[in-house]
């Protein structure tokens, strides 16, 4: 029997880290949530699964670990009890809502000791095209890499308009900080490149207020809060230069006029002997290059049934073998700060409409 595992924050995402727990063999065996009904909730879903009355009452159990599924602004605090408790901690993105924030993470987990394993939750890492890609790169198929393009667009996907995900003090932004987080780890993960200098970028706001002007047909985490508060971005876009000479351009929005799949979400790699795009959650890499004085134009294979699916069984297959075989986080705290350093600078160079230095 593998070991115990614990939900702190039972929500939407809570919900999906217990089902990819399970599934994983892993017994989920601790719940907790401000709200007590939602970890109630959960919990009929896992017999042996106890619903604790306080975070100290699920840190204070038998289990080993615990998954950190709660909004932004209580990830560091909640990651950092359960690291100073003994616990192993697979923690959402973002790792946190300020590269401050991030380093309090980073002391615990020093604290801790190299034996607790802190894995951050960038679960596209381990969509099937990102493999695919991944061992294209370390196998030198793409050359040198000289600019990465990498997009997130929704037509109308405000999650939890008037929630903790539309209120800047809860969450630390809009669409830059919920989807942008993914698509620029995946970019600097895939490339091996994790040293941003500059950054330029623009966050807008046009969809989101007033809150019962919006118009949508599905909600993520709603229906919407009319009383609610909406004041972070819906749309963001940024170019960013790296110290080796590559080049980033990210798109992302939560809304915008563009029908669905006009503008694909997915990532794009310009190399000197190759290039390729894939959609995050597609079937296939589609991989342009020359060969023999010809152009080619092919498409790997590679098994792919349920991307999203396959996605979340990768990481949690990775953070088993943090726990219990010693390997090192397949995402780690510093891929976690890289991340919300290059988000600060995003924001900090739209306040100021100019380009950023990178500290």
């Amino acid at each position: 029997m593998a070991f115990q595992i614990g939900i702190i924050g039972c929500g939407a995402i809570g919900t999906v880290h217990a089902k990819s727990a399970h599934a994983a063999g892993l017994e989920v065996a601790g719940a907790w949530d401000l709200n007590p009904a939602a970890a109630a909730k959960l919990a009929e879903t896992y017999p042996d699964c106890v619903v604790h009355d306080s975070l100290d009452a699920l840190l204070s159990s038998e289990v080993a670990a615990v998954a950190v599924a709660v909004p932004n602004n209580a990830h560091r605090d909640c990651a950092v009890a359960a690291l100073d408790a003994g616990k192993h901690v697979l923690l959402e993105k973002p790792m946190a809502l300020s590269v401050a924030e991030c380093d309090d993470i980073i002391a615990a987990k020093e604290r801790a000791g190299a034996g607790q394993v802190l894995q951050l939750g960038f679960v596209c890492r381990g969509l099937p095209t990102a493999s695919a890609v991944k061992a294209m790169v370390e196998e030198g198929r793409f050359g040198s890499i000289y600019h990465v393009k990498c997009s997130m667009y929704r037509h109308r996907g405000i999650p939890g308009l008037g929630g903790w995900f539309t209120t800047k003090a809860l969450s630390g932004g809009g669409p830059l900080i919920d989807l942008g987080v993914h698509v620029l780890d995946l970019a600097m993960y895939l490339t091996g490149n994790q040293s941003p200098v500059r950054a330029s970028g623009q966050v807008v706001s046009e969809f989101g207020s007033p809150i019962e002007a919006y118009v949508y047909e599905e909600m993520w985490a709603g229906p919407p809060k009319l009383d609610g508060v909406f004041d972070v971005e819906d749309g963001a876009v940024a170019f960013i230069r790296f110290a080796n000479g590559m080049t980033l351009e990210l798109n992302v929005t939560w809304a915008a006029n563009v029908a669905d799949g006009v503008l694909p979400s997915g990532i794009t790699i310009l190399g000197r002997d190759a290039g390729c795009f894939f959609e995050l959650f597609g079937k296939e890499v589609r991989v342009v290059s020359q060969a023999d004085g010809k152009l080619t134009d092919d498409t790997p294979q590679f098994p792919c049934e349920d991307a999203e699916e396959e996605a979340w069984k990768q990481q949690y297959a990775q953070f088993i073998a943090a726990v219990e075989d010693g390997q090192a986080p397949h995402a780690d705290a510093a891929a976690g700060r890289c991340v919300q350093a290059l988000i600060e600078a995003i924001y900090q160079s739209s306040d100021a409409g100019a380009e950023v230095v990178m500290q």
